[in-house]
């Protein structure tokens, strides 16, 4: 299997198979702590082989530089059947969040573990802007 797409963005939809994405970012500029940030999605889409058609557990995980869940991981299972004579097979995945409250600045992650093993990792970088002095 190949991880093609894994990515943090403004929104994402699948459209029969096609995957739409707008706005990929890694870091969000706050004004203050903490910071509710008020709607992004992870993206994602995986390319099977034939050889690995079944069913297979793919988990999404955001947690902070201590390795504390900063929302709920999103578990979900996916049956891979080819109907066709094709050697491969994508399979795209959106989990949106919401109000997503961020209580410290740093280094977030965003994990991806297919069937038990993780397979990648995206940062997401949380700052605060300083503020500019008014003369």
């Amino acid at each position: 299997m190949d991880t093609e797409v894994f990515v943090l963005c403004d929104a994402a939809t699948d459209d029969t198979g096609k995957l739409n994405i707008l706005g990929a970012f890694d870091s969000i500029m706050a004004r203050a702590l903490p910071v509710v940030h008020p709607q992004c999605a992870v993206a994602l889409r995986i390319r099977f082989l034939r050889v690995e058609a079944g069913d297979h557990k793919i988990k999404i995980s955001l947690m902070d530089e201590d390795g504390k869940s900063v929302v709920p991981d999103l578990d979900a299972a996916v049956n891979i059947r080819f109907r066709g004579p094709e050697s491969s097979l994508a399979v795209n995945m959106i989990m949106n969040l919401q109000r997503v409250q961020f209580k410290m600045t740093g280094e977030y992650s965003i994990n991806l573990a297919i069937d038990g093993r993780h397979e990648r990792s995206i940062p997401l970088a949380i700052r605060v802007k300083q503020q500019q002095e008014s003369n």
